[in-house]
């Protein structure tokens, strides 16, 4: 592993690890996402304390903390697995920020945002999936899993070179939703529908 990879692996956690979330409700003056709501500093959280606009500006700061520090890889012309480890690295800046007393959210987003820059084909089913599971569903974890679980077939399917560090991604989103799995298999995760 270079020193540049190892740069890079740094850069991509550090920047991770800026909560958005929880940065944004305080410029809103909101609650603390992880003491509101569901307790996840997330989008889907935000916009259950505060509404359409910070958690869409939170969403996409999510999505561009694993987007920006894998395209400037890739640029740098670091190969795929290691360009997956960066990914993994943003992801785990996210679930442990090292600003916020390591205590963040589920990285579904950055996660989609690291898949941009090397298959956006992909990127977008993933997208188009999680949108109809939550469309069928209005639960914004059971759209998130099943959208993780089938993300290691759509790479293998669409970049293949990629499989390796998706699944590293999928584990770990995986690992994160625990507590919502448990809730699932009891039937006690509440939909979004009626949480707002």
């Amino acid at each position: 592993m270079s020193a540049l990879t190892l740069l890079m692996i740094l850069v991509a956690y550090l920047l991770g690890s800026i909560s958005s979330a929880v940065l944004i409700c305080k410029l809103w003056r909101l609650p603390d996402p992880r003491l509101s709501g569901s307790g996840n500093p997330g989008a889907t959280n935000v916009y259950r304390v505060g509404g359409k606009l910070p958690a869409i500006l939170t969403l996409l700061f999510d999505v561009l903390k694993g987007m920006i520090p894998v395209w400037g890889s890739y640029f740098l012309g670091i190969s795929p697995f290691f360009l997956g480890l960066i990914a993994v690295a943003a992801c785990l800046g996210h679930i442990f920020p090292l600003y916020f007393n390591f205590r963040g959210g589920k990285a579904v987003a950055t996660a989609l945002g690291s898949m941009f820059p090397v298959a956006w084909e992909m990127a977008l089913l993933l997208i188009a999936t999680w949108l109809l599971v939550f469309k069928l569903s209005r639960i914004s974890s059971l759209a998130a899993l099943v959208t993780v679980c089938l993300a290691p077939f759509y790479a293998f399917w669409i970049k293949p070179q990629y499989t390796v560090p998706v699944i590293m991604i999928s584990a770990l989103i995986l690992w994160r939703h625990q507590a919502n799995i448990a809730r699932l298999t009891s039937g006690k995760e509440t939909s979004f529908r009626r949480n707002q």
